[in-house]
């Protein structure tokens, strides 16, 4: 079957691979749709610090049962949004029900092969039927659901004053997500282009040059209920905190390689909830999906750009050095 490798950092080949083998409990499932993550240019860009090569990437990704394989609960045909975390079901995490941070999790496309190809098999309990969805609008759940288990996490109630800082896809989701709560929802970026689109969107937006001015200080007055970093950039990672009121909460959703570093009295004055988001669970899945079903979530907008599998050595590469306008780009086949 076709598959698109990134088999060092800057080149990508259209390869051929063996179909992969049906096992107990197993699913075969034709791909059909695959969103380019933000992890993607990283990996095609080499700055993944974990990342061995080859690796056929791809994690945002929709498809249909071409084998139930005897699995109850799915016939052949059936449209599917693909779960990509792949958790050990044992460790304290998934114990606890947490398998989106298990110890030792491994998520398609980055620790292991992913979905740029053509057939994929997977657990039958990281397929979720997507009923009422079309396949395009179901390649866009996952990264959607990082935004859903954020605010899900930080408990954000109706009414509350909430600044995303980041507005590129993750940001978006975390936004829409925060809204859909009842919060009134602010979004801070140093692109105009994201600005642009935040305020398409219905949402506030300022730019970091807008910080000290009288607009932004009306909106964040004593600061915001709750403060998501959706950036993946130290810098802001350490400084969005001080945008949070006292008793207001801190949720870091963007990761990146480096060290946080905030004074103790500021963070004690204010008794401020500090933590960490990853991931999706299958409720956040399930929100994301019923959301998309009622409207809530402008899907239309949301996928800017569209390519082909065969089509990704040459698009990507272009998409990786010229962002302008991209919030999320759809590999359909």
């Amino acid at each position: 079957m076709k598959a698109i490798s990134c088999t060092s950092p800057g080149t990508l080949e259209a390869i051929d691979v063996e179909r992969p083998a049906l096992g107990a409990g197993k699913v075969r499932v034709g791909i059909r749709h695959i969103g380019i993550c933000g992890t993607d240019y990283h990996i095609f860009e080499g700055k993944h610090p974990f990342l061995q090569y080859p690796r056929i990437m791809g994690h945002e990704l929709s498809g249909v049962v071409l084998d139930p394989n005897g699995v109850e609960g799915f016939a052949e045909g059936d449209a599917v949004v693909i779960n990509p975390y792949l958790p050990c079901g044992h460790c304290a995490a998934c114990a606890d029900g947490k398998p989106n941070c298990c110890e030792t999790l491994s998520v398609l496309g980055v620790h292991s092969d992913g979905g740029m190809c053509e057939e994929i098999v997977m657990p039958a309990e990281n397929l979720y039927r997507a009923d009422g969805l079309s396949l395009r609008d179901a390649a866009m759940v996952e990264f959607l659901a990082i935004g859903a288990h954020a605010v899900a996490r930080t408990q954000v109630k109706s009414g509350a004053r909430v600044l995303v800082v980041g507005g590129g896809p993750i940001g978006l989701g975390v936004a829409f997500f925060a809204r859909i709560a009842g919060a009134e929802v602010t979004i801070l970026d140093a692109a105009a282009d994201k600005r642009d689109a935040a305020l398409g969107f219905g949402f506030g937006a300022f730019g970091l040059d807008e910080i000290e001015g009288e607009a932004f200080g009306a909106v964040r007055r004593s600061g915001f209920d709750a403060v998501f970093d959706a950036t993946g950039h130290i810098g802001a990672m350490n400084q969005s905190l001080y945008h949070v009121r006292h008793g207001g909460d801190y949720t870091l959703v963007g990761v990146i390689k480096g060290d946080l570093v905030w004074p103790d009295p500021d963070v004690h004055k204010r008794e401020l909830t500090i933590r960490a988001s990853r991931n999706a669970l299958r409720a956040d899945f399930e929100h994301v999906m019923a959301s998309i079903r009622e409207g809530l979530v402008p899907t239309d907008r949301l996928a800017t750009h569209a390519t082909s599998l065969e089509r990704v050595p040459i698009d990507l590469p272009a998409w990786a050095a010229q962002r302008q306008g991209l919030i999320k780009a759809i590999i359909t086949l």
